[in-house]
């Protein structure tokens, strides 16, 4: 068999490929470059309220003034995924970029810990995701069909073909690769010009950006549960120095952009990535859940009435039942799981734990741990 892709093939991928990894910067030239805010939480969803703050509130007013001042750039368009005390579900979020076909997703969160942990930190998609950004784009490329001249302007690209398969895959290695380079730039900022304290760039699964095929991040501008810097996020002064920090991490980006049309641009090392993946505390003889809900209907325990969690199940305590995400004997696995949670909507969203298959504290279950 041969294994070789066809000449014309191959000039038809590397066209394509050529006018999606330019067409960012093209359109920004022809008309605006589009950024989508998005100010984590919201409505119902308070997100952390460490120290009393309120991180749907804090993140709000910081994602506003970055809009404010991207605003004064001609050639700037700011949407916001909301801009007022409203809930916005994770996919919706995701689809007001996909749908403004928006150059960049930038969600803005406040962070929370058990500790004095301070710090901020830029998140992108970890690359174990990455396919289902391919979902989500070659699903959403199938609408060029819809335009007249399709096949003039695409190249004959087709979204089901395997040859065009490989040209979305490589996109999405851009993807993910602009996403680093404008986290990096605003890590570099928070500590440069804000004179913030940086934890790192790193790589996670955070559903809010899973779903989105433009360069996209989620910056936690710091933990609301350090006491100093809780105070600080929730000062106007603190808000404007992290908004002015995000803003000038976003021109540069498209500054960078505009002189790289049609080029690779900058390569980030590894080494500067951080892969979120804690060390496991495993406790013997214990299992920790996350209690997500309780109600008194009775749901099947399945994914898909719980948001897309995983691995739900059940007890029925009284005429409640009692809804949980998980099952592991990894306290840090089970911390994962709860942030998770927390993100899909599930603010409330708390750990348990059971020995012999009864619930104990979860204070207990960590003296136990022998490591």
């Amino acid at each position: 068999m041969q294994t070789t892709l066809k000449p014309t093939i191959v000039f038809s991928i590397l066209l394509f490929i050529s006018t999606l990894t330019s067409y960012t910067t093209l359109h920004a030239q022809e008309e605006k470059f589009v950024v989508v805010l998005d100010a984590g939480h919201g409505g119902g969803d308070s997100g952390n309220v460490g120290n009393g703050h309120s991180e749907k509130n804090i993140a709000l007013k910081i994602t506003l003034e970055v809009g404010k001042e991207l605003e004064k750039n001609p050639d700037i368009k700011v949407i916001y995924t909301r801009k007022t005390d409203v809930f916005i579900a994770l996919h919706e979020r995701a689809n007001i970029a996909n749908r403004a076909d928006a150059d960049l997703f930038v969600s803005i969160h406040c962070n929370a810990h058990s500790s004095q942990a301070s710090g901020t930190e830029t998140f992108v998609l970890g690359e174990k995701n990455t396919g289902r950004n391919f979902e989500v784009a070659k699903r959403e490329n199938e609408v060029i069909f819809k335009e007249e001249n399709y096949e003039e302007n695409y190249a004959g690209f087709d979204p089901s073909s395997p040859e065009s398969t490989i040209a979305i895959g490589i996109e999405q290695e851009v993807y993910i690769e602009q996403s680093i380079v404008l986290a990096r730039k605003i890590e570099d900022n928070f500590v440069n010009n804000a004179k913030r304290k940086s934890r790192g760039l790193k790589q996670a699964s955070l559903l809010v950006i899973r779903n989105t095929y433009m360069p996209s991040v989620l910056v936690e501008v710091g933990f609301l549960t350090n006491n100093s810097e809780g105070n600080y996020l929730n000062t106007k002064a603190g808000q404007s120095k992290m908004a002015s920090a995000i803003k000038a991490a976003i021109t540069d980006y498209k500054k960078e952009l505009d002189q790289n049309v049609g080029s690779h641009i900058l390569h980030v090392e590894a080494e500067t990535m951080k892969e979120v993946e804690e060390t496991p505390r495993v406790i013997e003889g214990v299992i920790f859940k996350v209690q997500i809900a309780a109600s008194s209907r009775d749901l099947e325990a399945k994914s898909y009435n719980f948001k897309g969690l995983a691995d739900i199940s059940r007890e029925k305590t009284g005429q409640i039942y009692k809804y949980f995400s998980g099952k592991t004997s990894d306290y840090n696995k089970v911390k994962q799981l709860q942030n998770e949670a927390k993100l899909a909507g599930y603010s409330g969203a708390f750990i348990v734990a059971y020995k012999d298959d009864k619930k104990i504290d979860v204070a207990d279950a960590l003296k136990s741990d022998s490591n």
